[in-house]
């Protein structure tokens, strides 16, 4: 039998005004702005946590300032705030981060580490959300999406509890897959343009310890210090010159794709170290993504074994965290209506639309945004070409591989899903598509948190409140 016949069937419906797919690094941000816009929300996510990438890969979070420490003389500037800035702010209050630290060394890359406690994420995502109203649908799955015409009528997911049909009157794709865009007919390419990741967290460790070892072989290229195990000033962010390390340690790393780069909230905790692998097809090709599911966990395995091995300190290593699956950093790229070059992001361009500004690059020092600014992320950037009721966010749209170095980073997918969750509601209300939505309208409703009382949230430290992204103060 080569092909299976599978019956019609009748699927229970549950209306929505909006649906979010995805409630990853950005999907949380969308389905929490779509719910506090008075739109009734749902957010499917496969995985039994909200998060995505920010917990999976376990890294800092990058970044909420402009790279004012690489240009002498350039403002200080917190330029993404919002409700990215209030789940930091309640992480502050959980004792769930570092903080905002400052890097000493390697400021040229990002001026701050702000590293984060993956566990006590999913937990603070979890509460914004249903504190939001939103109904969050974990362990299920969006299998079909349904359209009518250009429009997204539905989305049909499955869980243990049976297939069902979600209809809402907006859409927000915040799977990092893009799932729901493809499956709704949008345009898309597969660049293949990244390795894979499964980073690890490791007990038993001594980050101090492992400073020194870098020290002594005058490998030090980034420096932070920050909040760790609830005292201030301690290290939390570490990184290397690879080729200034000992020979047996530096290409034992190269092999298995490890980057000497390690982050800590906690004594004796790397919270992140991370295993790249170069799939030679998409990683949404499944059969090829098993195979590097088990080279990503033999990796792994072969890390701390070199951490044993050659770093004073960490006889005792052993694997504390993974992720349940391999990240992504892209996996299908969605054609949007706007699409964001180098030139934009280096030349620090900003938009008659924009819903965000953003003033980190990941490539940098080789590509650094000018003069320590920022450049803007367009509304048109996030609507899906061809459909009237489908945003993206996060790291699906930006087709310039070197642009997309920037736009892909964890608190630019935050941002980019503010806006695309607050649009997303007003569309629902105002019950027009996506292009029909009044710019000025959307910029209000961004606007209008800032003049919200602070302190939105249990356990916010010093927070926000319900403030938007930063989208003035242009540089």
């Amino acid at each position: 039998m080569n092909t299976y016949h599978e019956p019609a069937k009748q699927l229970p419906v549950r209306a929505f005004d909006v649906v979010v797919a995805g409630a990853g690094t950005g999907g949380v941000i969308a389905a929490v702005a779509a719910a506090r816009q008075g739109a009734k929300t749902a957010v499917v996510e496969s995985k039994g946590y909200p998060g995505g990438i920010a917990v999976e890969g376990g890294t800092a979070l990058h970044s909420y300032y402009n790279l004012w420490k690489a240009f002498p003389g350039v403002e200080k500037r917190q330029v993404v705030k919002g409700l990215p800035l209030e789940l930091v702010d309640r992480l502050i209050g959980e004792g769930g981060t570092t903080g905002h630290a400052e890097m000493s060394v390697g400021f040229d890359y990002d001026s701050v580490c702000t590293a984060i406690d993956t566990e006590i994420y999913k937990r603070v995502a979890f509460e914004m959300m249903r504190e939001a109203g939103v109904k969050v649908l974990v362990n299920t799955l969006m299998v079909k999406a349904v359209t009518e015409a250009a429009a997204v009528k539905g989305a049909v997911v499955e869980s243990r509890s049976g297939r069902e049909l979600l209809t809402a009157k907006a859409f927000v794709d915040c799977t990092g897959y893009g799932d729901l865009a493809a499956q709704a007919g949008a345009r898309f390419s597969e660049p293949n343009d990244y390795p894979v990741a499964n980073s690890i967290g490791v007990g038993g460790v001594d980050l101090d310890a492992y400073y020194g070892f870098l020290q002594s072989h005058d490998a030090v290229s980034e420096l932070a210090h920050g909040v760790r195990s609830g005292r201030d000033n301690q290290l939390v962010r570490v990184n290397a010159r690879m080729h200034k390390l000992p020979a047996e340690f530096a290409e034992g790393a190269r092999e298995i794709g490890m980057a000497p780069v390690a982050t800590t909230v906690h004594d004796g905790y790397l919270m992140f170290l991370k295993l790249n692998y170069k799939m030679r097809v998409s990683p949404t090709d499944r059969d090829a993504a098993a195979e590097a599911e088990f080279e990503l966990r033999q990796r792994q395995a072969k890390a701390v074994e070199l951490f044993r091995r050659h770093v004073p300190g960490c006889a005792g290593a052993f694997i504390a965290r993974t992720s349940p699956s391999l990240c992504i950093r892209r996996g299908r790229l969605s054609e949007c209506d706007y699409d964001l070059s180098l030139d934009d992001v280096l030349e620090a361009r900003h938009f008659d639309d924009e819903v965000m500004v953003y003033g980190f690059h990941d490539s940098a020092p080789r590509l650094q945004i000018r003069g320590g600014g920022t450049y803007g992320i367009p509304y048109r950037a996030l609507r899906v070409a061809g459909l009237d009721n489908l945003l993206v966010a996060g790291m699906m749209i930006t087709a310039d591989h070197d642009a997309h170095m920037s736009t892909r980073n964890t608190v630019c997918c935050m941002g980019q899903g503010q806006g695309a969750g607050t649009a997303a509601a007003l569309c629902a209300q105002q019950d027009c598509g996506t292009r029909e939505l009044p710019y000025a309208l959307l910029r209000q409703a961004l606007e209008a948190g800032r003049r919200m009382l602070r302190g939105v949230g249990r356990g916010a430290a010093g927070a926000n409140g319900r403030t938007m992204t930063n989208i003035s103060g242009r540089q």
